[in-house]
């Protein structure tokens, strides 16, 4: 494999009209320079070429190369934080415009799908389980909160009995309904949003990989710094989320890259497929490290489980996340795993995404903290929204408080595991 390939995933095998991109070469200049081809940075580019903006989008390896081409492919609703908890921390009418936009993230890529006929298996209808009697019960607070607060009608409790009938494994105690989110192949559906900016002119670099980001006095041009050659822009747009590295340090001290792993079983055939998941919804459990898995096109299971917090990936990727699904479905020991997969998620300490500016012409937005399909999507827009001269809406978010990670960029990843694994111990307990 190339040094700067896609890894091997079920996802890269499945990918349609994955095309090279040059490397930069040289000096360009542009209207905007984007860093980082995910979700993020691909709708950004493509909002902002279609407003008439000249772009060039940079990515150190190649486009969807991280998390936004190898997540569980969960178009969710919301937030990470529950309705009632956004309610208690922001207030009504905070939360609803919070909700409004975490809405509109949904529909956005449901009209960037319809809009560029991407082939990526959109399906929808999300399901959360409940693995304690007292989730079911705060769940059910929520939804009466959806509903009450924030006229959120396409969600429904689900009773033990029930759940078990849709999904043939746990066992759960109960389940939350949401018709209105949804599941997609990610790599395919990033994939198309590269063509579509492409298609608007912008200009896409891979293995590229950005060495600095140069902020003159203000007003003026930054210069976007590679090996091989230099973007001038009169604005800049970061989007590596937990592949930032060590880019910006002011950054990476706001969010922790988690190690998160997948894997895709044999072909299941539609029947056995549909005895695990009945009515075809992705799946996600309430563990503190969660579980989630939904069906492929090809009547697969995708399922994810297990995360580590090192920056080490485990040794034998399928035992890792077989064992994890074996506790799930315990009938499937006799199934044959295809592909297993890593990547890393990005988190916030309050588990909120953190948009803002590096200086009045460099936007960022990141820590998306396992809702990125939606929220990175919206981020895109939102961002050329505030460069085309509209950032009411990207404030909304902007003016969201964000704490460094104890121990800051340096020793946030030992400091965070140890808090990760007494959650990670009560699970198993």
């Amino acid at each position: 494999m190339p040094p700067h390939d896609h890894p091997e995933s079920y996802y890269v095998a499945t990918a349609k009209g994955m095309t090279a991109h040059a490397r930069l070469a040289g000096e360009v200049s542009c209207d905007v320079c984007v860093v980082g081809g995910g979700f993020t940075g691909l709708s950004a580019a493509l909002h902002l070429a279609e407003a008439g903006y000249a772009v060039v989008l940079l990515d150190a390896n190649r486009i969807a190369w991280g998390a936004s081409g190898r997540n569980g492919g969960q178009v969710n609703s919301g937030l990470r934080l529950a309705p009632t908890d956004l309610v208690a921390r922001f207030g009504r009418e905070e939360a609803r415009r919070l909700w409004a936009l975490a809405e509109e993230a949904k529909e956005t890529v449901r009209e960037r799908i319809r809009r560029h006929a991407i082939p990526c298996d959109y399906k929808p209808g999300v399901l959360l389980t409940a693995v304690k009697a007292s989730h079911l019960r705060s769940m059910a607070e929520d939804v009466e909160c959806l509903k009450g607060v924030f006229g959120y009608e396409r969600v429904r409790l689900v009773s033990r009995e029930e759940t078990a009938a849709m999904v043939d494994g746990g066992p759960y105690y109960g389940a939350v309904l949401d018709e209105g989110a949804g599941h997609l192949h990610p790599l395919n559906y990033a994939l198309g949003l590269a063509r579509a900016a492409e298609a608007a002119g912008a200009r896409l670099f891979e293995d590229s990989a950005v060495t600095a980001i140069e902020r003159p006095v203000p007003g003026g041009a930054a210069t976007v710094r590679t090996a091989g050659g230099s973007v001038r822009a009169r604005f800049v747009v970061v989007g590596c989320n937990a592949y930032l590295g060590r880019l910006e340090p002011r950054l990476a001290a706001k969010i922790l890259p988690i190690g998160s792993y997948m894997l895709a079983t044999a072909p299941l055939g539609a029947e056995r497929a549909r005895r695990l998941i009945r009515d075809d919804v992705a799946v996600c459990d309430t563990r503190f490290v969660v579980n989630y898995y939904r069906l492929s096109a090809d009547h697969r299971l995708l399922f994810g489980g297990g995360e580590t917090y090192t920056g080490r990936e485990p040794r034998n990727l399928k035992e890792f996340v077989r064992a994890h699904m074996l506790r799930v479905f315990p009938q499937l020991a006799d199934v044959g795993i295809d592909y297993a997969w890593g990547g890393r998620v990005a988190i916030t300490l309050n588990r909120l995404p953190h948009f803002g500016r590096l200086a009045p012409n460099v936007y960022f937005a990141h820590g998306y903290s396992g809702q990125g399909v939606a929220l990175a999507t919206l981020a895109g827009k939102l961002i050329a929204e505030a460069i085309t001269g509209t950032a009411e809406r990207f404030d909304v978010f902007a003016r969201l408080r964000h704490r460094d990670f104890p121990g800051g960029a340096r020793l946030r990843r030992p400091i965070a595991a140890i808090g990760m694994l007494y959650y990670s111990l009560r699970d198993r307990l």
